[in-house]
């Protein structure tokens, strides 16, 4: 391994070190959650602070579509039915889903395969929304999501899009959509789901919400910690 790395003129310290410093970070992170949760006065309002900080939700204008992430799910759906309705936007965008795992092999015998943007346009229907397009796109997740949008608001030649993010991926969504579009002209306002089941002030109470404060602020200080200067 030395001889090759000499070979190439290259070493692995950077890597090492740059991975030994954001393990730190994530150990500091533990010790800080298991004190909050140690000392009884600060406890509560630690725990709140920790749910506050994954969501951000920003105050909205018209807006030329209203795009749905894939991880909002039928929450999604919901909040841009209510924003359609408030006058926000006449036109709502979900993503495609690439199919993967099981899903192949139900295309593969031939049988229905309904993605995540099938249930949401078909959930978007009942909700009276009729203007529905969809994104295509190769790669899941956040980030995938991010790699696309710019490239198809360009298309479009849209000023401005609201994006409705999952509730407690809603802050990350913004620092990747910020990197994202950074030198397109359009504009990107965020919204955070109102109707899923995590709750920022009391998400220590359940499982489902312990497990998604977990996952989350874990990704959160990674992303910070990859992209310091990404506000």
């Amino acid at each position: 391994m030395k001889a090759a790395l000499a070979g190439t003129g290259q070493t692995a310290r950077p890597s090492a070190f740059r991975w030994i410093r954001w393990g730190s970070v994530l150990l500091a992170t533990a010790l800080v959650v298991a004190v909050l949760v140690a000392i009884p006065s600060i406890r509560e309002w630690g725990l709140r602070a920790a749910g506050r900080a994954l969501v951000t939700s920003e105050p909205l204008e018209p807006a030329d579509v209203i795009i749905i992430s894939s991880d909002s799910a039928g929450a999604g759906a919901l909040e841009a039915a209510d924003l359609v309705r408030d006058g926000i936007a006449t036109r709502v965008a979900v993503f495609t889903d690439p199919p993967s795992g099981e899903d192949l092999e139900y295309i593969r015998r031939g049988l229905p395969y309904e993605d995540e943007a099938a249930k949401q346009v078909r959930q978007l229907g009942w909700l009276g929304v009729t203007e529905i397009m969809r994104i295509p796109r190769t790669e899941a997740g956040t980030e995938g999501e991010g790699q696309i949008l710019p490239s198809w608001c360009d298309q479009h030649a849209f000023h401005s899009i609201v994006f409705v993010a999952a509730k407690d991926h809603s802050r990350r969504t913004r620092r990747v959509l910020d990197r994202a579009m950074k030198g397109h002209p359009t504009r990107v306002m965020v919204r955070s789901e109102r109707y899923s089941g995590f709750d920022p002030d009391r998400w220590w109470e359940t499982r489902g919400g312990t497990r998604a404060e977990l996952v989350e602020f874990e990704k959160l200080v990674l992303d910070f910690g990859l992209h310091p200067l990404s506000f």
